[in-house]
């Protein structure tokens, strides 16, 4: 047999080490790993020259924009940047313009999206106006549905808990999560009104709204709704100790509860805001010194099962708005998710084992991605290929995403994407977009 592609000289990670090893590829799945001396004949081959091989990663949280939207992102630049950052999977959130919330909305995202895409994206969707239709909109492919707690986005109303627990049931039967943005929308609305009724429009201001009350507050009532039910539910971006204690909480009682934490609520704090201004307004926000080593012990104890970039595109302009209150939350992170990280491994605060579960591992099963997040024979060749002992500066103004800022900007980082390569074909190698057309395909859900 004739393979496509062999890969020699590879330093893989393999069932919780790293072997030598060589990786044959056939029509865009991995057909052995092995020694070099049982691989098959190759149309192609490429030596690693011993570069470190880790799954194809996984970002269960990214804003790739487009349609309404596409002048702060588009699904070329979007997916660009996610190779670039050495993503091969992302899973798009729904709040766009045209908000993806209905069969149609859906499939035209994905029409869209189809012939553009250089790594595999899924689509999530918000609660549909009805009821019936959340099992319609699994079947089109939806690989989750999003609720956003801190304001009206979707089509079920965010503060009747009776209707928000019938689509939470409805949801649980059609087997894919649902992700939770937990922020109350009550006590963040009334904190909001006094502070604008103030004149309070620095970016300390947006902290005093976005309280760690706020989180907490959003969190309880989202697992007390999904009492009785058995659907599964991922919290995103948590960034308080009480939020992540109450998740835990949860998971010791049986709940099908996983949750994520942001780099930058892991490499940032509210210090920052001194520093950054209202660069770094996120929701929820950045938070003090407490609050991120309480994020880091969830990571060291396995409360935190995912990191998620948040990536989130917008005008250097919508950044810098006078007024807090209109400042677009979010930066983009795709690019400096993996090298943050490493620079934590090499400094000793994670092991490589946990970067690939939470990068790969994790997300793959909390989304039912069953032939990705692990390299073997079989699944897809989605691999990103990292040299590891590379040090270098971030540069923004190198990003491949459209929002070329950040501020990680100069900061000194280890391990380095070499490669990334996405159903058996190189995208990205040597600080470039080397694939021709479209290379990622749609993944979706509903296939449990």
């Amino acid at each position: 047999m004739i393979v496509d592609s062999v890969l020699t000289n590879a330093k893989a990670y393999l069932k919780g080490q790293i072997t030598d090893c060589c990786i044959a590829i056939e029509e865009g799945k991995i057909q052995k790993i092995g020694k070099e001396t049982n691989m098959p004949q190759a149309d192609e081959k490429t030596d690693l020259h011993n570069l470190l091989v880790l799954p194809g990663l996984i970002d269960e949280h990214v804003h790739l924009r487009d349609e309404g939207r596409a002048y702060k992102e588009d699904f070329a630049s979007g997916t660009a940047a996610a190779a670039a950052g050495g993503f091969t999977t992302v899973l798009d959130m729904p709040n766009n313009e045209p908000v993806t919330m209905s069969v149609q909305s859906l499939r035209n995202r994905m029409q869209l999206a189809q012939r553009r895409l250089l790594v595999n994206v899924g689509f999530y969707s918000e609660f549909p106006k009805t009821f019936p239709e959340i099992k319609e909109v699994v079947s089109g492919g939806a690989v989750g549905f999003k609720l956003f707690m801190g304001n009206q986005t979707g089509g079920v109303n965010v503060d009747d808990d009776s209707a928000l627990k019938e689509a939470l049931k409805e949801v649980a039967g059609q087997k894919v999560p649902v992700a939770v943005h937990a922020e109350d929308r009550t006590m963040l609305a009334a904190n909001e009104a006094k502070l604008k009724k103030a004149q309070k429009t620095a970016p300390a201001d947006y902290l005093r709204a976005h309280t760690e009350e706020v989180e907490l507050k959003a969190v309880q009532r989202v697992l007390k709704l999904i009492e009785g039910t058995d659907v599964q539910l991922h919290f995103c971006h948590i960034s308080t100790k009480g939020a992540l204690e109450a998740i835990a909480g949860a998971k010791k009682a049986s709940k099908a509860v996983t949750c994520e934490v942001t780099p930058n609520h892991l490499m940032l704090s509210s210090d920052d805001l001194q520093r950054y201004g209202s660069l770094v307004i996120m929701a929820p926000p950045l938070r003090d010194r407490l609050q991120v080593e309480a994020l880091w012990r969830g990571l060291e104890d396995g409360a935190v099962d995912t990191l998620g970039s948040d990536h989130a595109p917008h005008t250097l302009e919508e950044k810098m708005a006078s007024s807090v209150w209109d400042v677009k939350a979010g930066i983009p992170g795709l690019e400096v998710t993996l090298p943050l990280i490493l620079t934590m491994v090499r400094k000793r605060r994670l092991t490589l084992n946990q970067v690939v579960s939470l990068l790969a591992e994790k997300p793959a099963e909390i989304y039912g991605l069953t032939d990705r997040g692990r390299l073997e024979a079989g699944k897809a060749a989605d691999l990103t290929i990292i040299d590891y002992n590379c040090q270098f500066k971030i540069e923004a103004a190198k990003f491949k995403t459209k929002a070329k800022f950040s501020p990680y900007n100069g900061w000194e980082v280890n391990g380095k994407v070499a490669k990334t390569i996405v159903n058996g074909t190189v995208v990205y190698e040597d600080g470039e977009i080397i694939a021709k057309g479209s290379v990622g395909g749609i993944v979706r859900g509903g296939t449990r």
